[in-house]
């Protein structure tokens, strides 16, 4: 009688657990208004708690946030942010706890040159990286890509604000500016004074990561578990052809001068060896 009574309260708290309201994760709502990288980060950390047992929700923050500041967030006990999904570097993992499976596949490093319209055609003689060198590239003061860019000698103008980016390339204080191509396209159909360059594309490799602040093991656990289940049956990258499939294509990836540059603020932990987790130009092949 004592075992069915321990056996019956046993199953009686697994059903509350089943049935309790799945825990609220706050994702930071990206700083630009048409960022679709928030609007996938969020969902692909939903696609990672369904996986894992659907034990969470994932959910943007009120606010807007500047990528800085939501990371600062993040790493206060008491901030207002669970789960941030940025580029990794040695700093980063070393303040937050990463899970290494890269969300856009490495697409982040796949940059393509925003240009004032009136000088879309800067670059068409570019053929390597010195080539770039007299030219100033803009980039964001905490993006990791600042440094990425300077370690390979070229010039960059480190911008405070991000939509200052788009002024600077207008009046002429910078010449050029990477952006990824999942991000590339929404920026030029804002700023109708810009342009895309169609003659060169920068690739180094970088992996842009959900990171949870140190100590919350469970979380990270949950979606790693979440991300391999969600890599193993496919669904992860239906989930990435379905926001990035179009702006692939629209790249014509293959029709461009490749100019390759290291990345000296990769960790050594990054998987570099599973390809399985990185978007390549023999993927255009297999693309739905």
């Amino acid at each position: 009688m004592l075992a069915f009574s321990r056996a019956f309260l046993l199953l009686a708290c697994l059903a509350g657990a089943a049935l309790a309201d799945p825990v609220t994760v706050v994702y930071p709502r990206p700083e630009s208004l048409d960022d679709d990288i928030g609007e996938y980060g969020v969902a692909l950390l939903q696609l990672a708690f369904d996986k894992s047992g659907g034990h969470y929700r994932a959910e943007l923050s009120p606010a807007r946030m500047q990528q800085n500041r939501a990371i600062v967030e993040l790493q206060t006990a008491s901030g207002r942010i669970d789960v941030v999904g940025t580029v990794t570097s040695r700093e980063r993992e070393a303040a937050l706890l990463p899970i290494r499976i890269p969300l856009t596949r490495g697409l982040i490093g796949w940059r393509l040159a925003l240009l004032s319209a009136e000088r879309r055609d800067l670059l068409a003689k570019v053929r390597t990286a010195g080539d770039l060198k007299p030219f100033t590239a803009g980039q964001g003061q905490d993006w990791p890509d600042l440094e990425i860019l300077r370690q390979s000698g070229l010039k960059v103008q480190p911008i405070i604000v991000y939509h200052n980016l788009f002024g600077m390339l207008r009046t002429g204080r910078i010449d050029w500016a990477p952006r990824s191509v999942n991000e590339i396209w929404a920026e030029a159909a804002q700023q109708r004074e810009l342009a895309v360059d169609t003659h060169i594309v920068l690739r180094y490799p970088s992996a842009d990561y959900f990171f949870v602040r140190r100590g919350n093991e469970v979380l990270a656990e949950d979606i790693r578990r979440g991300l391999e289940a969600a890599l193993a049956d496919g669904s992860f990258e239906q989930l990435f052809y379905q926001h990035y499939g179009p702006l692939i294509r629209k790249a014509h990836l293959q029709q461009r001068r490749i100019i390759s540059l290291p990345n000296p603020l990769l960790p050594t932990e990054t998987p570099l060896s599973r390809k399985e987790l990185w978007f390549s130009l023999e993927d255009l092949k297999r693309m739905p």
